[in-house]
C-alpha cells in the first residue's frame, strides 16, 4: 500500500475534511468551524498518513508560546493522535512521532496528554510520566451580589472585540499564554458562555460557575489585582475557587495533586522538565 506524510494540509478541502471525519468518529470533535472563523493557523500542524487522499493515522502538532519570568518559551505540544480502525497496529503513530521530533529539535519540549490505555507507548520515546499541581482557595462571599458581567460570544466582531480587550491587559498566570488561536478554540465553541468583565477591576475572566464552584481559567487585567476580590464577584454562592492555570500570586491559594482520568501528562526534554517544576500544571485552555 502506498502512502504518503502531509502536513499543514489545512486550506486542503479534501484532506481537512478527511481529518475532520476522523477526528469526529474517534473523539467527537470537530475542526470546521475553527477553521471557518479564522482561528485555524500554522500554529496546529497536523502530520497525517494519507492513502488515496484519505487521513488514515495522525499526530497534531501544537506551538504553544509563551513567557515564563520573562523568559520566552516554545513547548511542542501534540494532540489528536487518532488511526482509522482499519489500520491500526501496522507502526504509522510512530511514524509520525519520529518525524515530528526530528521536525521540531530546537524546541524548548515535548508534552502531550495520554489515555490510560497508551500510556506504556510514550516512554518509547523518551516521554516520561509528569505529576500536575494545581490550587484552589476557599471564600466567604456570601454579601456579595455577582457583579461579573458575561460578555457575549456569539459573532465574529464579539471574538474579536474580546481578544483586542484581552490584549490591551496581562494574563495574572504565571504562564504567559500566546496561544490565542487555541484558546479561541474553546472560547467559539464549548466555552462561549464563559467570558466575563469586571468593571470595578476592569477585568476580564475566563471561568466556569456551577454551584458553590468556580473554576477560573484565566485573568487578564492592566493593574495588579486581588484574586479574592476577582472571585468574589460571581455571587454569594460562591465558596470554592479552582484554578485551571497556575497564577503568579499563589500566597493565599492551597497547592493540590491534580489527576483527570484518561488525561496523564507526558513530557521530554531537560528544559520542560524543570520548567514543569515552576509551571505545576500547564493551563487549562492550552490544551488540545
Amino acid at each position: 500500500m502506498n502512502y504518503q506524510i502531509i502536513k499543514n494540509y489545512r486550506t486542503d478541502d479534501v484532506l481537512r475534511e478527511s481529518f475532520n471525519r476522523l477526528a469526529k468518529i474517534t473523539f467527537g470533535l470537530d475542526f470546521e468551524q475553527w477553521y471557518k472563523n479564522g482561528y485555524w493557523n500554522d500554529k496546529y500542524i497536523p502530520y497525517s498518513v494519507v492513502v488515496d487522499r484519505k487521513v488514515i493515522s495522525n499526530v497534531s502538532v501544537n506551538i504553544i508560546d509563551c513567557s515564563i519570568t520573562g523568559k520566552n518559551k516554545r513547548y511542542i505540544q501534540l494532540g489528536t493522535v487518532m488511526t482509522d480502525v482499519e489500520y491500526r497496529n501496522r507502526g504509522y503513530i510512530s511514524l509520525l512521532m519520529n518525524k515530528i521530533m526530528c521536525d521540531f529539535l530546537k524546541c524548548d519540549g515535548f508534552f502531550l496528554y495520554a489515555n490510560d490505555s497508551v500510556k506504556e507507548f510514550y516512554p518509547k520515546f523518551g516521554f516520561k510520566k509528569a505529576e500536575e499541581f494545581r490550587f484552589r482557595m476557599y471564600i466567604n462571599a456570601e454579601n456579595n451580589k455577582m457583579t461579573a458581567r458575561q460578555i457575549p460570544m456569539e459573532s465574529k466582531k464579539d471574538w474579536d472585540l474580546f481578544l483586542q480587550e484581552k490584549n490591551k491587559r496581562k494574563s495574572v498566570g504565571f504562564v504567559k499564554l500566546d496561544t490565542d488561536d487555541l484558546m479561541m478554540f474553546y472560547l467559539t465553541q464549548y466555552m462561549k458562555n464563559n467570558v466575563y468583565f469586571l468593571e470595578d477591576s476592569d477585568c476580564l475572566v475566563i471561568a466556569e460557575k456551577k454551584g458553590k464552584l468556580l473554576t477560573v481559567y484565566d485573568i487578564f487585567c492592566s493593574t495588579d489585582v486581588n484574586i479574592v476580590s476577582v472571585c468574589s464577584a460571581f455571587g454569594g454562592d460562591i465558596e470554592k475557587v479552582e484554578f485551571a492555570f497556575t497564577p503568579e500570586d499563589i500566597e493565599r491559594l492551597k497547592k493540590y495533586k491534580y489527576y483527570e482520568e484518561d488525561c496523564t501528562l507526558f513530557i521530554l526534554g531537560e528544559i520542560v522538565e524543570q520548567d514543569i517544576k515552576n509551571i505545576c500544571a500547564f493551563p487549562a485552555i492550552a490544551h488540545a
